[in-house]
């Protein structure tokens, strides 16, 4: 160690001192040897960490007790840093409201309507009165002192990621209190008027610019990519949420303008600031806000990205990490999404209405990259139970615009909620057109010929239902399982033929409810899958959005997500749509938010939906290829033995944006039944997989 080192090492003890007289500091797990690097001056905290191209960012902390937080944020190299921005606060507003745990399902609940209830919004105090610094993996993790909002208290947490010039501005809160729901606004307020010019981009997809005013009163915007940026003199910093997360579940996917700018934001932000932020009335209809159950960490967060080239190069950087609101091509693959009540048959077809050639719905499918898209229509608005002439005439308009709209690139596929016989809301498809009407009277056949139709069937119960599904090789499974219209279900008709028949596919997965606080999306499907397994059913879960509106001015890609079918090509519509509808019943899929994909899996050399042998010692020998944009958090592997669930987490907090790597590894499976691998992100987005079966090799 030469002279010059011990001088300062002996320097950084000293500053540490310093500090330490005044704040407490720890960076007992920060390690030094790592790409990140930390600079202490008396209350000055800086990190400096690697943001790819031989490019570093550095935020500095200013601890003193009024100062603004952020003295300093730049990028650029390390001889000739950018500075983007200078005396910034982060800023949180948390609007506090009743969880409604009696009436439905306790927090599963869809159906509370949390701004009609009394509810208080309040600014989030931090305390600037101690900091840690941890190396996670390729993270730097700093915790900065106390929060305080109303009876929520935490603290704050600012995430660096090694090779990315991205961080992520976490409040991280907990509350005692129970039967609470919440939501919040978050951003950075500038109180040194350097900022010059704010970017976005408009719902029609064009970049947008003005200069900033800082004596405008804030305003709203409705954007597309979720995202703002603010410049200075050179450097740009944009500011967004976690794609997904962030939006908890609706019918609609409504653009509410979750973006905010300007001074004296909802008169509770002093000063002038960018930021994400919540209608809190919502869609005006069921508004379910956030589940905070008592001691849950609720991770309130955004995510800063900065640029030494401006506002335009940064805000295509967030663009990047949602593949521009695309799901991404994989050979091998088509992508699927399902559950969509637009009803374009009975408000534009036959109502008279002109129809237009190209409807607004098959472009925005088209244009976010999804092969093949499954309707829910005539969701009460026509006559599934007849009279036959209208239903008859219904269900041939459907199927003739699903004809007409198919092409070799994209499949429309016909599809309804019925809600009839088994109980609960469930979906159907069939692998081609079939009439059918959800009434039978006593006199009537279950099938008969018409003219000009062929084959209609008529159903009148369970059993006339599911002999129509093995019949015709169609599919059933629970909409929204355990919440909304499905409350009870599966678990009430789990029991029962029809849900024990391989006709009977299993559940839907979607976002909801959102908890802050959990890692991953959608458990309460996830967890069913898991039931369903340990009950012995060999049943699969298939991603649905359950979304009513598809417009281009919608916030489609919040509220979406998609399924990625094992399928070499696109099935023609005149040719019948059976592969799809196997890959579904048979497991040949995975599922995804868009920004985690799995482009191989095999257990033992097995797919999912198959059966595998374990050897004696009840080893698996797992293969999986992943790619993803935002730095991975975990892989999970989750098993049963019929009644229990096991899990077996692997740490990817050493990955790094936009990573592509090949896994290999062994799990101890004896004693198990089946498994399933969930990923998830930092961001909370995530992919899963569908089953494997296991057989214990005997001895």
């Amino acid at each position: 160690m030469n002279l010059r080192t011990l001088f300062l090492m002996a320097l950084l003890m000293v500053s540490i001192a310093n500090v330490q007289a005044q704040i407490k500091l720890d960076t007992r797990l920060f390690k030094n040897s790592g790409e990140a690097s930390i600079a202490i001056d008396n209350e000055l905290v800086q990190i400096t960490w690697p943001t790819g191209e031989a490019q570093f960012g550095q935020v500095q902390f200013d601890l003193s007790s009024k100062a603004p937080l952020f003295r300093r944020i730049s990028v650029g190299t390390k001889a000739e840093p950018v500075t983007v921005s200078e005396e910034l606060d982060p800023v949180f507003l948390l609007s506090i409201g009743k969880r409604d745990l009696v009436s439905q399902n306790g927090w599963n609940i869809f159906f509370d309507k949390v701004p009609l209830k009394p509810f208080k919004m309040f600014p989030v105090v931090l305390k600037k009165d101690s900091i840690s610094i941890e190396t996670v993996g390729s993270r730097t993790v700093v915790k900065i002192g106390k929060l305080t909002a109303d009876h929520f208290t935490g603290v704050l947490e600012v995430t660096f990621y090694n090779g990315s010039p991205l961080f992520n501005i976490a409040a991280v809160m907990s509350t005692q209190a129970d039967a609470t729901a919440i939501v919040y606004d978050a951003g950075l307020v500038s109180n040194d008027q350097k900022w010059n010019q704010l970017s976005w981009i408009n719902t029609a997809d064009e970049l947008k610019s003005s200069a900033v005013k800082y004596t405008d009163s804030a305003s709203n915007l409705a954007v597309k990519y979720r995202s703002i940026a603010v410049q200075g003199k050179a450097g740009s910093i944009a500011v967004f949420p976690a794609p997904h997360q962030y939006f908890y579940p609706l019918d609609e996917a409504f653009n509410l303008r979750f973006i905010w700018y300007g001074k004296n934001y909802r008169n509770s932000v002093p000063g002038y600031g960018i930021g994400i932020r919540q209608e809190l009335q919502g869609d005006q209809r069921y508004v379910p806000w956030f589940n905070a159950p008592p001691g849950t960490q609720q991770r309130l967060n955004f995510f800063c990205l900065l640029s030494s080239r401006g506002n335009g190069d940064a805000l295509n950087a967030v663009k990047k990490f949602t593949n521009a609101d695309r799901y991404v091509a994989i050979p091998g693959f088509k992508t699927m999404s399902s559950h969509f009540h637009n009803e374009f048959i009975m408000k534009v077809v036959l109502a008279n209405q002109p129809v237009p050639e190209k409807p607004e719905f098959v472009e925005v499918f088209k244009r976010m990259g999804v092969d093949i898209v499954h309707l829910g229509e005539f969701h009460y608005t026509a006559h599934p139970k007849g009279p036959d002439s209208l239903r008859l005439r219904e269900l041939t308009a459907l199927f003739e615009q699903c004809r007409r709209l198919s092409g070799t690139k994209f499949l429309l596929l016909p599809g309804e909620e019925p809600n009839e016989f088994f109980g609960g809301h469930w979906l159907q498809i069939f692998p081609k057109p079939v009439y059918w009407v959800m009434s039978r009277s006593s006199s009537q056949p279950f099938v008969e010929q018409r003219p000009g139709f062929g084959k209609v069937y008529h159903v009148g119960n369970k059993s006339d239902m599911l002999k129509l599904l093995q019949e015709e090789q169609g599919l059933a499974w629970t909409a929204h399982a355990r919440t909304k219209g499905s409350v009870n279900t599966p678990d009430a008709y789990a029991h029962e033929d029809f849900f024990k028949s391989d006709r009977f596919m299993g559940a839907a997965w979607k976002a909801m409810p959102a908890d802050l606080s959990q890692p991953r999306l959608g458990k309460r499907v996830l967890d069913l899958l898991d039931d369903m397994n340990n009950w012995g059913e060999k049943k699969t879960v298939i991603a649905e959005a359950d979304l009513f509106s598809i417009t281009r001015e919608n916030e489609m890609y919040a509220h979406m997500n998609v399924n990625y079918m094992m399928l070499d090509h696109l099935p023609r519509y005149d040719e019948g749509w059976k592969a799809l509808v196997e890959s579904m019943q048979r497991g040949k899929f995975f599922s995804t938010t868009g920004e985690v994909l799995i482009h191989e899996l095999r257990v033992n050399g097995k797919l999912t939906g198959e059966t595998l042998m374990l050897n004696a010692a009840g080893t698996a020998d797992v293969r999986l290829k992943l790619s993803w944009t935002f730095p991975l958090n975990f892989i999970e592997l989750i098993s049963g033995d019929g009644k229990k669930v096991y899990r077996e987490k692997i740490d990817l907090r050493y990955t790094k944006a936009y990573g592509t790597e090949q896994f290999k590894f062994q799990s101890r499976l004896k004693g198990r039944k089946w498994m399933r691998i969930e990923i998830w992100d930092t961001a909370v987005n995530g992919a899963f997989s569908q089953t494997f079966y296991l057989k214990q090799k005997k001895v």
